[in-house]
C-alpha cells in the first residue's frame, strides 16, 4: 500500500463548526476504513496547517476518501505521496 501525508486546513465553515472537529475526524476514519484506507496518524497542529494525517491505501481509495471529505465543505486538503527510506533506496538503486 502507498503512504500519503495529507495537510489539512479548515474552511470558513469548518472553523464555524470547529467544536465538531474531533467527531468529524472519527467519521472520516470510519469512511476511510470502508474504502480500504488506514489512517495511521492524525495530529492537530498550530501554524500553516490545522491537521496533518498519515494515510495508507491505494491511489484510488485515498483519492476517493479525500474527495469525499472535501465535498463536505469543512476542510481543504493537500495530499503528498510519501516514500519510506527503504522505498527511496530501491528507487535510487535504479539510477545509473
Amino acid at each position: 500500500m502507498a503512504t500519503y501525508v495529507s495537510l489539512v486546513n479548515f474552511t470558513d465553515q469548518g472553523m464555524r463548526n470547529v467544536k465538531d472537529t474531533t467527531d468529524r475526524l472519527a467519521a472520516f476514519k470510519g469512511t476511510a476504513e470502508k474504502l480500504g484506507v488506514s489512517v495511521r496518524s492524525a495530529y492537530y497542529t498550530v501554524g500553516k496547517y490545522d491537521i496533518i494525517l498519515t494515510l495508507e491505501g491505494s491511489d484510488e481509495a485515498v483519492t476517493t476518501a479525500q474527495l469525499k471529505v472535501g465535498s463536505l465543505g469543512n476542510v481543504r486538503t493537500q495530499t503528498l505521496r510519501a516514500f519510506s527510506p527503504e522505498e527511496m533506496k530501491a528507487m535510487l538503486g535504479k539510477l545509473p
